[in-house]
Protein backbone atom coordinates (compact mmCIF):
# COMPACT_ATOMS: atom_id res chain seq x y z
CA UNK A 1 0.00 0.00 0.00
CA UNK A 2 1.79 3.35 -1.41
CA UNK A 3 1.73 6.06 1.67
CA UNK A 4 -0.51 7.90 -0.90
CA UNK A 5 -3.34 7.09 -3.58
CA UNK A 6 -1.83 9.17 -5.90
CA UNK A 7 1.82 8.69 -5.41
CA UNK A 8 3.87 5.64 -5.70
CA UNK A 9 7.49 5.02 -4.35
CA UNK A 10 9.52 2.90 -7.19
CA UNK A 11 13.21 2.25 -5.59
CA UNK A 12 16.48 1.24 -7.75
CA UNK A 13 18.81 -1.57 -5.89
CA UNK A 14 21.19 -1.65 -9.42
CA UNK A 15 22.71 0.16 -11.96
CA UNK A 16 24.67 -2.65 -13.57
CA UNK A 17 25.50 -5.68 -13.72
CA UNK A 18 28.28 -6.10 -10.97
CA UNK A 19 26.39 -3.61 -8.29
CA UNK A 20 26.23 -3.57 -4.86
CA UNK A 21 24.65 -7.11 -3.85
CA UNK A 22 23.58 -5.65 -0.50
CA UNK A 23 21.06 -2.94 -1.90
CA UNK A 24 18.48 -4.69 -2.44
CA UNK A 25 18.02 -5.61 0.97
CA UNK A 26 19.34 -2.09 2.07
CA UNK A 27 16.37 -0.67 -0.07
CA UNK A 28 13.28 -2.97 0.91
CA UNK A 29 13.82 -2.88 5.18
CA UNK A 30 15.42 0.96 4.58
CA UNK A 31 11.91 2.07 4.75
CA UNK A 32 8.26 2.06 2.25
CA UNK A 33 8.65 1.80 -1.44
CA UNK A 34 6.37 -0.38 -3.53
CA UNK A 35 8.38 -1.70 -6.29
CA UNK A 36 11.92 -2.65 -6.29
CA UNK A 37 13.46 -1.88 -9.62
CA UNK A 38 17.20 -3.27 -10.74
CA UNK A 39 19.12 -2.16 -13.92
CA UNK A 40 21.56 -4.93 -15.26
CA UNK A 41 21.83 -4.44 -18.69
CA UNK A 42 24.81 -2.26 -20.74
CA UNK A 43 25.78 -2.69 -24.18
CA UNK A 44 28.29 -4.55 -22.97
CA UNK A 45 26.80 -6.84 -20.73
CA UNK A 46 24.70 -8.33 -23.50
CA UNK A 47 27.97 -9.67 -24.95
CA UNK A 48 28.90 -10.60 -21.24
CA UNK A 49 26.06 -12.55 -21.01
CA UNK A 50 26.35 -14.33 -24.67
CA UNK A 51 29.94 -14.94 -23.43
CA UNK A 52 28.29 -16.73 -20.29
CA UNK A 53 25.42 -18.55 -22.55
CA UNK A 54 28.17 -20.48 -24.52
CA UNK A 55 29.75 -21.59 -20.94
CA UNK A 56 26.59 -22.43 -19.18
CA UNK A 57 23.33 -21.80 -20.65
CA UNK A 58 22.67 -19.01 -18.58
CA UNK A 59 22.81 -15.78 -20.75
CA UNK A 60 21.03 -13.46 -17.04
CA UNK A 61 22.21 -11.88 -14.27
CA UNK A 62 22.17 -14.61 -11.72
CA UNK A 63 23.31 -11.33 -8.85
CA UNK A 64 19.98 -11.06 -9.23
CA UNK A 65 18.79 -14.57 -7.93
CA UNK A 66 21.28 -13.75 -5.00
CA UNK A 67 20.00 -10.23 -4.30
CA UNK A 68 16.62 -11.88 -4.11
CA UNK A 69 17.13 -15.00 -2.18
CA UNK A 70 17.89 -11.97 0.22
CA UNK A 71 14.49 -10.23 -0.06
CA UNK A 72 11.83 -13.14 -1.23
CA UNK A 73 10.22 -13.36 2.12
CA UNK A 74 10.34 -9.79 2.91
CA UNK A 75 8.82 -8.31 -0.45
CA UNK A 76 6.33 -10.89 -0.07
CA UNK A 77 5.64 -9.75 3.59
CA UNK A 78 5.29 -6.51 2.46
CA UNK A 79 3.20 -6.47 -0.82
CA UNK A 80 6.62 -4.96 -2.48
CA UNK A 81 6.41 -6.14 -6.14
CA UNK A 82 9.99 -6.06 -8.35
CA UNK A 83 10.64 -5.54 -12.42
CA UNK A 84 14.00 -5.86 -13.58
CA UNK A 85 15.78 -6.15 -17.12
CA UNK A 86 18.21 -8.75 -15.39
CA UNK A 87 16.52 -11.69 -17.71
CA UNK A 88 18.87 -10.78 -19.99
CA UNK A 89 19.35 -12.95 -23.07
CA UNK A 90 17.38 -15.64 -21.06
CA UNK A 91 14.26 -13.76 -19.68
CA UNK A 92 12.52 -17.02 -19.38
CA UNK A 93 15.52 -18.92 -17.38
CA UNK A 94 15.69 -16.50 -15.16
CA UNK A 95 11.98 -16.54 -14.36
CA UNK A 96 12.15 -20.51 -13.96
CA UNK A 97 14.91 -19.96 -11.43
CA UNK A 98 13.24 -17.49 -9.32
CA UNK A 99 9.97 -19.74 -9.34
CA UNK A 100 12.58 -22.77 -8.05
CA UNK A 101 14.01 -20.26 -5.18
CA UNK A 102 10.81 -19.23 -4.61
CA UNK A 103 9.80 -22.42 -3.61
CA UNK A 104 12.60 -23.44 -1.83
CA UNK A 105 11.83 -21.03 0.70
CA UNK A 106 8.19 -21.49 0.47
CA UNK A 107 6.69 -18.00 -0.91
CA UNK A 108 3.80 -18.09 -3.05
CA UNK A 109 4.61 -15.64 -5.54
CA UNK A 110 3.55 -14.75 -9.41
CA UNK A 111 6.43 -14.07 -11.77
CA UNK A 112 6.31 -13.20 -15.01
CA UNK A 113 8.84 -12.88 -18.29
CA UNK A 114 8.48 -10.51 -21.20
CA UNK A 115 9.76 -11.54 -24.62
CA UNK A 116 9.89 -10.59 -28.29
CA UNK A 117 13.39 -8.40 -27.70
CA UNK A 118 15.47 -10.97 -29.37
CA UNK A 119 15.57 -10.56 -32.90
CA UNK A 120 18.83 -12.63 -33.95
CA UNK A 121 16.87 -15.28 -35.41
CA UNK A 122 14.96 -12.76 -37.78
CA UNK A 123 17.79 -10.56 -39.15
CA UNK A 124 18.43 -12.81 -42.49
CA UNK A 125 14.52 -12.13 -42.78
CA UNK A 126 14.27 -8.45 -42.54
CA UNK A 127 17.95 -8.07 -44.51
CA UNK A 128 16.04 -10.13 -47.10
CA UNK A 129 12.88 -7.99 -46.68
CA UNK A 130 14.59 -4.57 -47.51
CA UNK A 131 15.77 -3.22 -43.81
CA UNK A 132 19.43 -2.75 -44.09
CA UNK A 133 19.70 -2.08 -40.32
CA UNK A 134 22.37 0.81 -41.13
CA UNK A 135 25.02 1.49 -38.30
CA UNK A 136 23.15 4.76 -36.92
CA UNK A 137 25.84 6.65 -36.65
CA UNK A 138 28.36 5.86 -39.84
CA UNK A 139 25.57 4.94 -42.18
CA UNK A 140 26.85 1.31 -43.47
CA UNK A 141 24.40 -1.68 -43.97
CA UNK A 142 24.47 -4.70 -41.60
CA UNK A 143 25.62 -6.81 -44.86
CA UNK A 144 28.74 -4.81 -45.25
CA UNK A 145 29.97 -5.58 -41.57
CA UNK A 146 32.08 -8.48 -42.77
CA UNK A 147 31.26 -10.34 -39.49
CA UNK A 148 28.31 -11.92 -37.86
CA UNK A 149 25.86 -11.18 -35.23
CA UNK A 150 26.19 -13.09 -32.43
CA UNK A 151 23.25 -10.55 -30.54
CA UNK A 152 20.40 -8.46 -31.38
CA UNK A 153 17.48 -6.98 -28.88
CA UNK A 154 15.42 -4.54 -29.75
CA UNK A 155 14.60 -2.27 -27.15
CA UNK A 156 11.47 -2.73 -25.61
CA UNK A 157 8.95 0.35 -23.66
CA UNK A 158 7.06 -0.29 -20.62
CA UNK A 159 3.19 -1.16 -21.65
CA UNK A 160 4.14 -4.98 -21.58
CA UNK A 161 5.38 -4.59 -18.39
CA UNK A 162 2.70 -2.36 -17.34
CA UNK A 163 0.31 -4.88 -18.85
CA UNK A 164 2.22 -8.10 -16.56
CA UNK A 165 1.48 -5.92 -13.53
CA UNK A 166 -2.12 -5.30 -14.42
CA UNK A 167 -2.01 -9.06 -14.51
CA UNK A 168 -1.21 -10.07 -10.78
CA UNK A 169 2.76 -10.46 -11.15
CA UNK A 170 4.72 -10.03 -8.27
CA UNK A 171 7.91 -10.24 -10.24
CA UNK A 172 8.56 -9.12 -13.46
CA UNK A 173 11.49 -10.04 -15.48
CA UNK A 174 12.51 -8.54 -18.89
CA UNK A 175 15.19 -9.06 -21.41
CA UNK A 176 16.43 -5.98 -23.21
CA UNK A 177 13.99 -2.86 -22.40
CA UNK A 178 14.82 1.07 -21.83
CA UNK A 179 16.42 1.44 -18.56
CA UNK A 180 13.71 3.82 -17.90
CA UNK A 181 11.03 1.37 -18.55
CA UNK A 182 11.56 -0.28 -15.19
CA UNK A 183 10.03 2.74 -13.67
CA UNK A 184 7.86 3.59 -16.12
CA UNK A 185 5.83 0.49 -16.08
CA UNK A 186 4.95 0.53 -13.02
CA UNK A 187 3.45 4.47 -12.80
CA UNK A 188 1.49 3.44 -15.56
CA UNK A 189 0.24 0.41 -13.96
CA UNK A 190 -0.58 3.07 -10.93
CA UNK A 191 -2.19 5.56 -12.91
CA UNK A 192 -4.17 4.23 -15.87
CA UNK A 193 -1.87 6.45 -18.13
CA UNK A 194 -2.97 6.09 -22.05
CA UNK A 195 -0.18 5.37 -24.90
CA UNK A 196 -0.97 8.89 -25.89
CA UNK A 197 -0.71 10.75 -22.23
CA UNK A 198 3.05 12.01 -23.51
CA UNK A 199 3.76 14.60 -20.78
CA UNK A 200 3.24 12.16 -18.19
CA UNK A 201 5.01 9.86 -19.40
CA UNK A 202 7.70 11.84 -20.16
CA UNK A 203 7.98 12.50 -16.68
CA UNK A 204 8.50 8.91 -15.80
CA UNK A 205 10.99 8.58 -18.36
CA UNK A 206 12.60 11.07 -16.86
CA UNK A 207 12.27 10.06 -13.21
CA UNK A 208 13.65 6.66 -14.49
CA UNK A 209 16.99 7.78 -16.23
CA UNK A 210 17.26 9.43 -12.78
CA UNK A 211 17.13 6.51 -10.48
CA UNK A 212 18.29 3.68 -13.50
CA UNK A 213 21.74 3.95 -12.45
CA UNK A 214 22.01 2.70 -8.58
CA UNK A 215 24.22 5.58 -6.19
CA UNK A 216 24.81 7.99 -8.85
CA UNK A 217 21.65 9.69 -8.44
CA UNK A 218 22.76 9.73 -4.46
CA UNK A 219 26.15 11.39 -5.12
CA UNK A 220 28.02 8.32 -6.57
CA UNK A 221 30.62 9.25 -8.86
CA UNK A 222 29.80 12.92 -8.39
CA UNK A 223 32.28 15.75 -9.77
CA UNK A 224 32.22 17.70 -6.16
CA UNK A 225 31.94 14.58 -4.61
CA UNK A 226 34.30 16.46 -1.43
CA UNK A 227 30.02 17.59 -0.60
CA UNK A 228 28.62 14.52 -0.53
CA UNK A 229 28.56 12.97 3.20
CA UNK A 230 28.81 9.08 3.89
CA UNK A 231 29.99 8.60 0.29
CA UNK A 232 31.85 5.86 1.56
CA UNK A 233 28.53 3.59 1.54
CA UNK A 234 25.61 5.77 -0.65
CA UNK A 235 22.08 5.01 -0.43
CA UNK A 236 20.33 3.77 -3.53
CA UNK A 237 17.56 6.24 -5.34
CA UNK A 238 13.79 5.93 -4.51
CA UNK A 239 11.20 7.87 -7.14
CA UNK A 240 7.84 9.47 -5.71
CA UNK A 241 6.20 9.44 -8.95
CA UNK A 242 2.69 11.02 -9.02
CA UNK A 243 -0.13 11.21 -11.41
CA UNK A 244 0.87 14.11 -13.52
CA UNK A 245 4.48 12.72 -14.20
CA UNK A 246 5.99 14.85 -11.77
CA UNK A 247 8.55 13.18 -9.23
CA UNK A 248 10.45 13.52 -5.79
CA UNK A 249 14.17 12.04 -6.05
CA UNK A 250 15.00 10.89 -2.73
CA UNK A 251 16.50 7.79 -0.55
CA UNK A 252 15.76 6.37 2.75
CA UNK A 253 16.55 8.36 5.69
CA UNK A 254 19.98 7.31 7.56
CA UNK A 255 21.42 6.46 4.41
CA UNK A 256 25.08 7.67 2.84
CA UNK A 257 25.33 10.21 0.49
CA UNK A 258 22.99 12.77 -0.53
CA UNK A 259 20.06 13.96 -3.35
CA UNK A 260 20.35 17.74 -4.48
CA UNK A 261 19.91 19.66 -7.76
CA UNK A 262 23.64 18.50 -8.46
CA UNK A 263 23.46 14.98 -7.92
CA UNK A 264 20.16 15.15 -9.60
CA UNK A 265 21.47 17.31 -12.65
CA UNK A 266 25.02 15.11 -12.85
CA UNK A 267 22.90 11.99 -13.61
CA UNK A 268 20.23 13.53 -16.00
CA UNK A 269 23.59 14.04 -18.53
CA UNK A 270 24.47 10.20 -18.30
CA UNK A 271 25.11 8.78 -21.39
CA UNK A 272 22.27 11.07 -23.15
CA UNK A 273 22.24 12.65 -26.35
CA UNK A 274 20.07 15.77 -27.72
CA UNK A 275 17.35 17.62 -25.99
CA UNK A 276 14.63 15.05 -26.93
CA UNK A 277 15.16 11.53 -24.88
CA UNK A 278 13.77 8.48 -27.43
CA UNK A 279 12.30 6.06 -25.73
CA UNK A 280 9.44 3.50 -27.51
CA UNK A 281 6.92 5.19 -25.40
CA UNK A 282 7.22 8.53 -25.46
CA UNK A 283 10.52 11.36 -26.39
CA UNK A 284 10.98 13.63 -23.25
CA UNK A 285 11.99 17.35 -23.58
CA UNK A 286 15.15 16.94 -21.57
CA UNK A 287 14.83 21.44 -21.94
CA UNK A 288 11.86 21.47 -20.11
CA UNK A 289 12.76 19.96 -16.89
CA UNK A 290 12.15 22.15 -13.97
CA UNK A 291 14.40 20.87 -10.38
CA UNK A 292 13.23 22.49 -7.05
CA UNK A 293 14.96 21.31 -3.99
CA UNK A 294 11.93 20.60 -1.40
CA UNK A 295 13.75 19.84 1.55
CA UNK A 296 16.65 17.90 2.80
CA UNK A 297 17.65 14.88 0.22
CA UNK A 298 14.29 15.91 -1.75
CA UNK A 299 14.62 17.19 -5.31
CA UNK A 300 10.95 17.63 -7.46
CA UNK A 301 11.25 16.72 -11.04
CA UNK A 302 8.69 18.80 -12.55
CA UNK A 303 7.20 20.36 -16.16
CA UNK A 304 8.34 17.91 -18.28
CA UNK A 305 7.16 17.98 -22.09
CA UNK A 306 6.50 14.88 -23.54
CA UNK A 307 6.11 14.30 -27.14
CA UNK A 308 4.63 11.61 -29.17
CA UNK A 309 7.46 8.55 -30.20
CA UNK A 310 9.12 7.62 -32.91
CA UNK A 311 7.86 4.89 -35.18
CA UNK A 312 10.97 2.85 -35.19
CA UNK A 313 12.67 1.02 -31.97
CA UNK A 314 16.02 0.87 -31.42
CA UNK A 315 17.97 -2.37 -31.84
CA UNK A 316 21.22 -3.21 -30.24
CA UNK A 317 23.76 -5.49 -32.22
CA UNK A 318 26.66 -7.06 -31.52
CA UNK A 319 29.06 -8.56 -33.73
CA UNK A 320 31.75 -11.06 -32.70
CA UNK A 321 34.58 -8.53 -34.15
CA UNK A 322 37.55 -11.23 -33.40
CA UNK A 323 39.84 -11.77 -30.85
CA UNK A 324 41.85 -9.41 -28.91
CA UNK A 325 45.16 -9.37 -26.62
CA UNK A 326 47.43 -6.54 -24.76
CA UNK A 327 50.76 -6.27 -23.35
CA UNK A 328 51.80 -3.60 -21.34
CA UNK A 329 56.11 -2.88 -21.25
CA UNK A 330 57.18 -0.85 -18.38
CA UNK A 331 59.73 2.00 -19.06
CA UNK A 332 61.68 3.48 -15.93
CA UNK A 333 63.64 6.85 -15.53
CA UNK A 334 66.24 7.99 -18.75
CA UNK A 335 65.24 7.68 -22.48
CA UNK A 336 61.98 6.47 -21.88
CA UNK A 337 61.29 7.30 -25.59
CA UNK A 338 63.85 5.42 -26.96
CA UNK A 339 63.22 2.60 -24.64
CA UNK A 340 59.75 2.33 -26.06
CA UNK A 341 60.81 2.19 -29.72
CA UNK A 342 63.44 -0.44 -28.98
CA UNK A 343 60.12 -2.24 -27.31
CA UNK A 344 58.39 -2.06 -30.13
CA UNK A 345 60.69 -2.33 -33.02
CA UNK A 346 62.04 -6.22 -31.04
CA UNK A 347 58.28 -7.07 -30.09
CA UNK A 348 56.99 -6.75 -33.83
CA UNK A 349 60.10 -7.93 -35.34
CA UNK A 350 59.71 -11.35 -33.08
CA UNK A 351 56.10 -11.50 -34.17
CA UNK A 352 56.45 -10.83 -37.83
CA UNK A 353 55.86 -6.86 -38.44
CA UNK A 354 52.62 -5.34 -37.61
CA UNK A 355 50.81 -6.20 -40.95
CA UNK A 356 50.53 -9.33 -39.90
CA UNK A 357 47.31 -8.09 -37.36
CA UNK A 358 44.28 -6.92 -38.14
CA UNK A 359 44.45 -3.98 -36.42
CA UNK A 360 47.50 -2.50 -34.48
CA UNK A 361 47.44 0.29 -31.29
CA UNK A 362 50.36 1.31 -29.48
CA UNK A 363 50.07 4.13 -26.88
CA UNK A 364 53.42 5.44 -24.84
CA UNK A 365 51.93 7.01 -21.48
CA UNK A 366 54.04 9.10 -20.13
CA UNK A 367 54.46 9.65 -16.44
CA UNK A 368 56.54 12.50 -13.98
CA UNK A 369 60.54 11.62 -16.03
CA UNK A 370 64.02 11.10 -15.01
CA UNK A 371 63.78 13.18 -11.70
CA UNK A 372 60.37 11.92 -10.58
CA UNK A 373 60.23 11.58 -6.77
CA UNK A 374 58.98 8.64 -6.51
CA UNK A 375 59.88 5.18 -8.51
CA UNK A 376 56.21 4.63 -9.39
CA UNK A 377 56.43 8.34 -10.85
CA UNK A 378 59.39 7.55 -13.12
CA UNK A 379 58.08 4.82 -14.71
CA UNK A 380 55.94 4.94 -17.93
CA UNK A 381 53.72 2.74 -19.73
CA UNK A 382 53.74 1.39 -23.48
CA UNK A 383 50.71 -0.12 -24.24
CA UNK A 384 50.36 -2.71 -27.42
CA UNK A 385 46.82 -4.13 -28.14
CA UNK A 386 46.55 -6.32 -31.30
CA UNK A 387 43.16 -7.30 -33.00
CA UNK A 388 42.71 -10.39 -35.16
CA UNK A 389 39.96 -12.78 -36.45
CA UNK A 390 42.67 -15.73 -35.94
CA UNK A 391 42.65 -16.59 -31.87
CA UNK A 392 45.94 -18.09 -32.94
CA UNK A 393 48.01 -14.70 -33.78
CA UNK A 394 46.73 -12.94 -30.80
CA UNK A 395 47.00 -15.63 -28.09
CA UNK A 396 50.30 -17.00 -25.95
CA UNK A 397 52.45 -17.00 -29.07
CA UNK A 398 52.07 -12.91 -29.02
CA UNK A 399 52.38 -11.90 -25.37
CA UNK A 400 55.30 -14.70 -24.92
CA UNK A 401 57.27 -12.76 -27.48
CA UNK A 402 56.93 -9.98 -24.93
CA UNK A 403 58.29 -12.42 -21.88
CA UNK A 404 61.08 -13.65 -24.14
CA UNK A 405 62.73 -10.01 -24.55
CA UNK A 406 62.75 -9.88 -20.83
CA UNK A 407 66.59 -10.30 -20.81
CA UNK A 408 67.62 -8.93 -23.94
CA UNK A 409 66.06 -5.63 -24.37
CA UNK A 410 66.45 -1.89 -22.48
CA UNK A 411 67.33 -1.82 -19.11
CA UNK A 412 64.92 -1.85 -16.28
CA UNK A 413 62.61 -4.26 -18.30
CA UNK A 414 59.51 -5.77 -16.71
CA UNK A 415 56.07 -6.58 -17.15
CA UNK A 416 53.24 -5.51 -15.04
CA UNK A 417 51.40 -8.85 -15.30
CA UNK A 418 52.45 -12.45 -16.91
CA UNK A 419 50.99 -13.16 -20.33
CA UNK A 420 47.67 -13.95 -20.82
CA UNK A 421 45.43 -15.57 -23.61
CA UNK A 422 43.72 -13.61 -26.69
CA UNK A 423 39.65 -12.89 -25.97
CA UNK A 424 36.91 -12.64 -28.04
CA UNK A 425 35.83 -8.82 -28.54
CA UNK A 426 32.39 -7.32 -30.07
CA UNK A 427 31.54 -4.30 -32.25
CA UNK A 428 28.60 -2.47 -31.24
CA UNK A 429 26.07 -2.23 -34.16
CA UNK A 430 23.20 0.51 -33.08
CA UNK A 431 20.42 0.32 -35.81
CA UNK A 432 16.50 1.30 -36.40
CA UNK A 433 13.87 -0.78 -37.39
CA UNK A 434 9.97 -0.54 -37.51
CA UNK A 435 8.17 -1.23 -33.81
CA UNK A 436 5.60 -3.19 -36.18
CA UNK A 437 8.28 -5.58 -36.64
CA UNK A 438 9.08 -6.07 -32.93
CA UNK A 439 6.18 -7.93 -30.75
CA UNK A 440 6.95 -8.21 -27.55
CA UNK A 441 5.42 -11.40 -25.45
CA UNK A 442 3.72 -10.91 -21.72
CA UNK A 443 4.48 -14.85 -19.88
CA UNK A 444 2.47 -14.97 -17.05
CA UNK A 445 3.79 -18.59 -15.67
CA UNK A 446 3.71 -21.90 -17.94
CA UNK A 447 0.03 -21.33 -18.69
CA UNK A 448 -0.66 -17.83 -20.02
CA UNK A 449 1.19 -15.45 -22.76
CA UNK A 450 -0.18 -13.09 -24.67
CA UNK A 451 1.47 -10.72 -27.43
CA UNK A 452 1.30 -6.83 -26.71
CA UNK A 453 2.25 -5.28 -29.75
CA UNK A 454 3.31 -1.17 -29.70
CA UNK A 455 0.45 1.30 -30.71
CA UNK A 456 1.74 3.38 -33.34
CA UNK A 457 0.98 7.93 -33.19
CA UNK A 458 0.17 9.81 -36.30
CA UNK A 459 2.06 12.47 -34.95
CA UNK A 460 5.48 13.35 -37.06
CA UNK A 461 8.40 13.76 -34.84
CA UNK A 462 10.00 16.92 -35.55
CA UNK A 463 13.71 17.16 -33.65
CA UNK A 464 13.74 19.95 -30.35
CA UNK A 465 16.65 22.64 -31.33
CA UNK A 466 18.21 24.27 -28.91
CA UNK A 467 20.62 27.10 -29.60
CA UNK A 468 23.01 29.60 -27.83
CA UNK A 469 22.69 33.11 -26.76
CA UNK A 470 23.57 35.70 -28.98
CA UNK A 471 24.52 38.03 -26.36
CA UNK A 472 26.75 37.50 -22.89
CA UNK A 473 27.91 40.04 -20.40
CA UNK A 474 31.35 41.21 -19.84
CA UNK A 475 32.38 38.79 -17.52
CA UNK A 476 35.52 40.59 -16.20
CA UNK A 477 39.16 39.73 -15.73
CA UNK A 478 40.56 36.07 -15.51
CA UNK A 479 43.03 33.68 -14.31
CA UNK A 480 44.45 30.57 -15.29
CA UNK A 481 42.27 27.66 -13.11
CA UNK A 482 40.97 23.63 -13.45
CA UNK A 483 38.03 24.36 -15.11
CA UNK A 484 36.45 21.47 -12.20
CA UNK A 485 36.70 24.91 -10.20
CA UNK A 486 33.73 25.65 -10.82
CA UNK A 487 32.00 23.47 -14.00
CA UNK A 488 31.01 19.95 -13.18
CA UNK A 489 30.85 17.38 -15.52
CA UNK A 490 29.36 13.69 -16.02
CA UNK A 491 30.51 11.49 -18.94
CA UNK A 492 29.80 8.04 -20.24
CA UNK A 493 29.37 5.72 -23.15
CA UNK A 494 26.60 5.13 -25.98
CA UNK A 495 28.46 2.33 -28.07
CA UNK A 496 31.06 3.64 -29.86
CA UNK A 497 30.41 7.52 -29.14
CA UNK A 498 30.95 8.99 -25.48
CA UNK A 499 28.95 12.22 -24.18
CA UNK A 500 30.19 14.15 -21.33
CA UNK A 501 28.04 16.50 -19.73
CA UNK A 502 29.01 20.04 -17.86
CA UNK A 503 26.67 21.69 -15.73
CA UNK A 504 27.38 25.14 -13.49
CA UNK A 505 25.71 26.06 -9.83
CA UNK A 506 24.16 29.12 -10.80
CA UNK A 507 23.00 31.83 -13.38
CA UNK A 508 26.39 33.35 -13.86
CA UNK A 509 28.81 30.38 -13.87
CA UNK A 510 26.21 29.26 -16.54
CA UNK A 511 25.98 32.29 -19.35
CA UNK A 512 30.07 32.12 -19.04
CA UNK A 513 29.96 28.10 -20.01
CA UNK A 514 28.07 28.59 -22.48
CA UNK A 515 30.04 31.53 -23.85
CA UNK A 516 33.17 29.96 -23.48
CA UNK A 517 32.78 25.86 -23.93
CA UNK A 518 32.04 25.93 -27.63
CA UNK A 519 32.67 23.07 -30.00
CA UNK A 520 36.03 24.45 -30.87
CA UNK A 521 37.02 25.07 -27.59
CA UNK A 522 36.49 21.35 -26.63
CA UNK A 523 38.50 20.29 -29.36
CA UNK A 524 41.51 22.69 -28.08
CA UNK A 525 41.23 20.62 -24.74
CA UNK A 526 40.47 17.22 -26.33
CA UNK A 527 42.58 17.28 -28.88
CA UNK A 528 42.24 13.65 -29.77
CA UNK A 529 38.93 14.49 -31.59
CA UNK A 530 41.07 16.48 -34.20
CA UNK A 531 40.33 19.45 -36.35
CA UNK A 532 36.68 20.63 -37.56
CA UNK A 533 37.21 19.52 -40.70
CA UNK A 534 38.74 16.08 -40.39
CA UNK A 535 38.61 15.17 -36.81
CA UNK A 536 35.58 13.42 -35.15
CA UNK A 537 31.95 14.98 -35.29
CA UNK A 538 30.94 16.97 -31.97
CA UNK A 539 27.79 17.94 -31.49
CA UNK A 540 26.49 20.20 -28.56
CA UNK A 541 23.50 20.67 -26.88
CA UNK A 542 22.01 23.69 -24.54
CA UNK A 543 20.42 23.31 -21.48
CA UNK A 544 19.71 26.00 -19.85
CA UNK A 545 16.60 24.72 -17.64
CA UNK A 546 19.08 22.65 -15.72
CA UNK A 547 22.19 25.22 -16.39
CA UNK A 548 23.91 22.64 -18.68
CA UNK A 549 26.02 21.86 -21.69
CA UNK A 550 25.99 18.44 -23.44
CA UNK A 551 28.90 17.26 -26.07
CA UNK A 552 28.46 14.36 -27.80
CA UNK A 553 31.71 13.11 -29.32
CA UNK A 554 30.58 10.52 -32.40
CA UNK A 555 33.38 7.61 -32.73
CA UNK A 556 35.46 8.30 -29.63
CA UNK A 557 35.63 5.20 -28.40
CA UNK A 558 36.07 2.99 -31.73
CA UNK A 559 33.15 0.31 -32.57
CA UNK A 560 32.00 0.31 -28.65
CA UNK A 561 33.47 -0.62 -25.54
CA UNK A 562 34.35 -3.86 -26.00
CA UNK A 563 36.64 -3.23 -29.15
CA UNK A 564 37.86 0.17 -27.93
CA UNK A 565 41.99 0.18 -27.42
CA UNK A 566 41.39 3.42 -25.11
CA UNK A 567 42.61 3.03 -21.57
CA UNK A 568 39.37 4.72 -20.31
CA UNK A 569 37.22 2.11 -22.74
CA UNK A 570 33.74 3.44 -21.25
CA UNK A 571 34.53 7.26 -20.80
CA UNK A 572 33.73 7.26 -17.45
CA UNK A 573 36.95 9.34 -16.98
CA UNK A 574 36.50 12.03 -19.69
CA UNK A 575 34.74 14.66 -17.79
CA UNK A 576 37.12 14.68 -14.90
CA UNK A 577 40.12 15.00 -17.26
CA UNK A 578 38.30 17.81 -19.11
CA UNK A 579 37.59 19.52 -15.60
CA UNK A 580 40.98 18.96 -14.75
CA UNK A 581 42.37 21.14 -17.70
CA UNK A 582 43.04 24.74 -17.09
CA UNK A 583 40.96 27.19 -18.73
CA UNK A 584 40.95 31.29 -18.36
CA UNK A 585 37.62 31.91 -15.40
CA UNK A 586 36.70 34.86 -14.70
CA UNK A 587 37.63 36.28 -11.31
CA UNK A 588 34.15 37.23 -10.53
CA UNK A 589 32.94 33.22 -10.66
CA UNK A 590 35.38 32.12 -8.35
CA UNK A 591 34.19 31.96 -4.86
Amino acid sequence: MSLNDDMIRVANCSGFFGDRIEAAREMVEGGQIDFLTGDYLAELTMLILWKSAQKNGGGYARTFLMQMEDVLLSIKEKGIRVVSNAGGLNPAGLAKEIGSLADKLGVSLNISHIEGDDILKTLPDLMESGYDLAHLDTGVPLKDAGTSAITANAYLGAFPIAAALDEGADIVVTGRVTDAALVIGPAIHKFGWKSDSYDELAGAIVAGHIIECGAQACGGNYAFFKEIPGLEHPGFPIAEIYQDGSSVITKHEGSGGAVTKGTVTAQLLYEIGSADYLNPDAIARFDTIKLNEEGKDRVRVSQVKGLAPTENIKVCINLLGGYKNSVTFLLTGLDVNEKAKLAESTFFGALGGKDKFDSVDVRLINRVGPDAKTNEEATSELRVTVKDKDPNKVGRAFSDAATQMALSSYPGFHLPAPPSPGVPYGIYWPALIPKDLVIPVVHMGEDKSFPLPHISSDLPYIPTETNPSNTYPDFGPTRKEPLGLIIGARSGDKGGNANVGFWAKNDDSYLWLESFLTIDKLRELLVETGDARTGLKITRVELRNILALNFVIVGLLGEGVASSVRPDPQAKGLGEYLRGRLVDIPISLIR
